[in-house]
């Protein structure tokens, strides 16, 4: 059994066969969670896990990305993609509402992401915009005791920095013995990633590690109840099939590439990552 802890079923890509790959997945003994980017993304998700008994679970957030209108383009390691956002105002009213659905187990994805900032725009105040909203959707998940999925890019000297104070802060509301959140895709190095341990928090891989050696030594050398895997659908596609829409019954590939790594079975990375993802994520 598998856990994509990160999939966007509820995005576009799947618009016309949502239901169909969410069936095939299960049928491959494959679970998942949607993850919302926006408030209308994050009901559809929540409206996805509703339809199943088991097995489909919803996140609900606010991506940085969607604070502005902005072109995202890219075409480098993280996947091929062309999208125009649209600008949301966070509503913390909305989202809490969303969030306290049975189905929903996680707030997210939310973060930082400076490497999609419209560089017409004002740079500090888009900067400072993402931090204030980033930190509405942490009180809001501490509130709620829901763990958070976090988005990083180009951003993590002040995602350090607001996690850093945020624990801190409140660290009344902080578990203690277990993660309070995830790093997803993961694409930092290794001193990086025990930075985030330190602060309670454990990463995420996706198909970037199938065709990439970058993180082979973090893979090989991080505890076991540190890591989860993912798909990141539709982008982030593993190899064999990299070109071609990513799903979540794809996410074994990536449980394949760090059995390889470990000198595990992709069996035994399957009961280490479902054992992880339950624990953070509330799911049994």
């Amino acid at each position: 059994m598998f856990i994509d802890t990160h999939a966007h079923i509820n995005f576009n890509a799947f618009k016309d066969d949502g239901d169909e790959t969410i069936r095939r997945s299960l049928a491959g003994d494959t679970w998942m969670i949607l993850v919302g980017t926006e408030y209308k993304t994050s009901r559809r998700a929540l409206e996805y896990a509703n339809k199943y008994e088991k097995g489909v679970y919803a996140a609900v957030g606010l991506h940085p990305i969607h604070l502005e209108e902005v072109l995202a383009e890219n075409n480098d390691e993280n996947g091929n993609y062309s999208f125009t956002t649209k600008a949301e105002e966070f509503n913390y009213d909305n989202y809490e509402k969303l969030a306290k659905f049975e189905k929903v187990v996680a707030i997210g994805e939310i973060g930082l992401d400076y490497y999609h900032i419209n560089l017409g725009g004002n740079i500090g105040a888009i900067k400072q915009k993402q931090k204030d909203v980033f930190l509405e959707q942490l009180i809001l998940a501490r509130n709620l005791d829901l763990p958070v999925i976090i988005h990083c890019r180009q951003a993590h000297d002040d995602m350090l920095a607001i996690l850093t104070d945020f624990k801190n802060k409140y660290k009344d509301k902080i578990p203690t013995g277990r993660p309070w959140g995830v790093m997803h895709c993961f694409s930092g190095d290794e001193d990086l990633a025990w930075k985030y341990f330190s602060l309670g928090l454990i990463i995420s891989f996706t198909g970037l590690i199938t065709f990439s050696k970058r993180w082979d030594d973090l893979i090989r050398k991080m505890p076991p109840e540190k890591f989860m895997i993912e798909t990141d659908s539709p982008f982030m596609t593993p190899e064999p099939y990299r070109g071609s829409r990513n799903e979540p019954l794809l996410v074994k590939y990536v449980a394949k590439r760090i059995s390889e790594i470990r000198n595990l079975t992709p069996e035994r990375v399957g009961e280490i990552t479902v054992k992880n993802a339950r624990e953070l994520f509330g799911i049994v």
